[in-house]
């Protein structure tokens, strides 16, 4: 996880946006990213893009405790890591999310392509 205090940050909504238990997308620049809101009130952010070879979207991932299940192939991927789960292998790249006074901020993580869309 990147240290927040380094981190340049960007508003992308207000909480209310997301959702408890489902996922939203977020577009960012060239890409986009799945922001998630579990049930404990935890944000987490990854890229919108299932590590699997024929690709697909995790945005409509089904949401479990601090893991989702790829909608297309069912990989179990850790909300905190971005691991795939055993047996499965991959990992997708989780982005470092906060809210702060209801505004959701995500870092931008020093990635060119990733910047807030207006």
């Amino acid at each position: 996880m990147l240290g927040t205090d380094k981190a340049t940050f960007a508003p992308i909504g207000p909480i209310e946006d997301f959702p408890v238990g489902l996922g939203q997308e977020v577009q960012m620049g060239n890409g986009q990213i799945a922001v998630f809101r579990t049930t404990d009130g935890n944000l987490y952010a990854l890229e919108n893009r299932t590590p699997h070879s024929k690709g697909g979207t995790l945005a409509e991932a089904i949401v479990s405790g601090h893991y989702i299940y790829c909608p297309l192939r069912d990989l179990k991927i850790s909300l905190e890591t971005g691991l795939v789960q055993a047996p499965d292998t991959g990992q997708v790249l989780k982005f470092d999310i906060r809210s702060v006074d209801g505004i959701v901020e995500i870092a931008l993580n020093g990635t060119p392509e990733c910047t807030v869309t207006e």
